[in-house]
């Protein structure tokens, strides 16, 4: 069964369904934020370095995993794992599932704001017509049926494309989407530097600031380092399973590096997109990060542009629908791949649409909490939001399962594989897997002590400081 495996039609389609995956709402609220407050020019540089180290080394590590197996993450884990590692392939595919509970909720807000901008360029009633980024979000999270249903259309189209298979839906999807988000980002950011005071923006992200690194060096480290990881899409079992679709013949230590540092160039133009906007209407708003800065105080800034504004709304958050549907699409995948995967072990029949609709079904299940709750505006009862009468870290639901997938399940999975793939398979099976073809493994002893020592150490920090900020410990 496992020669008949589907595979990516081209090098180009795979990558960027990958670097689609990667590229995420966290790369267009969270990194622009992050670097301008921890230290601008200084912050990259700390994370230029953790992405260089760990990230490419535990995305390669992932990719080559899923490809020796041919199989998504759970089944890769219970195919080359013993025992004592074999379960670590469930955190990746269990925080997958429960991150999807709410990623498809944000996404389907953002499809909200793309038609309300949209509906200002008609000049209809269903457009914003001038109203406060904040009124419109807060109608948005009260109005239950209405963030039901476009989470709805966010899910089905995710389904629909997921169901055309690896080469005819996904690969076709990302190999026109991420170019288009490319130009898109282009445009709005030839838009963005032009307004009055967004000089001050870029000066917020790339002015060189020391003092954060004196003064706060590890908070600094914890920032950038947790930024890395959630941004590549680490430990949350998608790298895997895209792994598992790579013909025997592909460059993996070429394709780590290519989704690196393409994760890491839209992430910094983002940015550049973002906050000189953000600053040119007003540097306080610039601080809120986040789905504030995302759902308010950019919608208000397309307000404050005139005529043109809708069209640069549209235009973005079209942008930012495609990147939410292209990590949507990813985040799915690992589900549907391992039910396949079961399937074939036992020799059933399968079918592709038919798993992807249940799968659907099962995320429409959960997502429809979160989107009842509203970001907690609806008052929906949290479990363990308090805890002998004390309020605890969760607000919401998205809180509640974004603390158990993002904040424990993938930085304990990112560490354990680390361990697993450096100290029981060992580098010699992954140069194995990634000398095929007369491949030479450039970065072998490099990847091997980053894999053994440096990667483990700072996966570690990560994993205290996530559970530290989500109130866990």
């Amino acid at each position: 069964m496992d020669n008949q495996r589907a595979t990516w039609g081209s090098n180009f389609g795979f990558l960027m369904a990958a670097i689609g995956s990667a590229v995420g709402l966290g790369n267009i609220w969270g990194f622009p934020y992050k670097m301008g407050n921890s230290g601008g020019f200084a912050f990259l540089v700390v994370y230029l370095v953790l992405a260089a180290v760990v990230g490419f080394t535990v995305l390669l590590c992932e990719l080559s995993l899923g490809r020796r197996a041919r199989k998504g993450c759970i089944g890769a884990y219970h195919r080359l794992a013993s025992r004592k590692f074999a379960w670590v392939g469930w955190l990746g595919g269990l925080s997958a599932f429960i991150i999807m509970s709410f990623y498809t909720v944000l996404g389907a807000y953002c499809l909200k704001y793309m038609v309300i901008n949209f509906g200002d360029i008609l000049g209809m009633s269903f457009g914003a017509n001038g109203t406060d980024g904040g009124k419109i979000f807060g109608g948005l999270l009260t109005s239950q049926l209405e963030s039901w249903i476009y989470t709805l259309v966010f899910v089905a189209a995710t389904g629909g494309i997921i169901m055309g298979g690896i080469d005819a839906g996904i690969e076709r999807f990302n190999k026109y989407a991420m170019p288009l988000l490319f130009v898109m980002l282009l445009v709005i950011i030839a838009r963005s530097v032009t307004l009055d005071g967004a000089e001050k923006g870029l000066a917020f992200m790339f002015q060189p600031n020391w003092e954060p690194l004196k003064n706060n060096f590890l908070g600094v480290l914890a920032t950038a380092s947790g930024q890395m990881f959630f941004s590549l899409s680490l430990g949350m079992a998608i790298m895997v399973t895209y792994g598992s679709y790579l013909p025997k013949n592909d460059n993996i230590e070429r394709d780590a590096a290519v989704i690196v540092i393409s994760d890491t160039v839209i992430a910094i133009l983002a940015g550049v997109a973002v906050l000189p906007a953000a600053f040119a209407l007003g540097g306080e708003n610039a601080a809120l990060a986040g789905p504030k800065l995302l759902y308010i105080t950019l919608q208000n800034v397309f307000n404050a542009m005139g005529s043109i504004g809708p069209w640069i709304g549209f235009l973005f958050y079209t942008l930012v629908v495609i990147a939410a549907l292209s990590s949507l699409i990813s985040l799915m995948e690992t589900t549907v791949t391992f039910i396949i995967d079961s399937h074939e072990a036992r020799q059933a029949i399968h079918n592709r649409k038919r798993i992807t609709f249940w799968v659907c079904v099962a995320v429409m299940a959960e997502a429809t909490i979160v989107a009842l709750d509203g970001l907690g505006s609806n008052g929906l009862w949290v479990p363990g939001q308090s805890l002998f009468g004390v309020h605890t870290w969760n607000d919401c639901w998205l809180d509640f399962m974004d603390a158990w997938s993002e904040g424990f399940m993938m930085p304990l999975g990112a560490f354990l594989t680390c361990l697993f793939v450096g100290y029981e398979l060992k580098i010699g099976t992954i140069a194995d897997e990634i000398e095929q073809d007369g491949i030479k493994f450039r970065s072998k002893k490099f990847v091997e002590i980053c894999l053994k020592y440096i990667a483990p150490a700072i996966l570690l920090f990560v994993l205290y400081n996530q559970l530290r900020d989500f109130g866990l410990i």
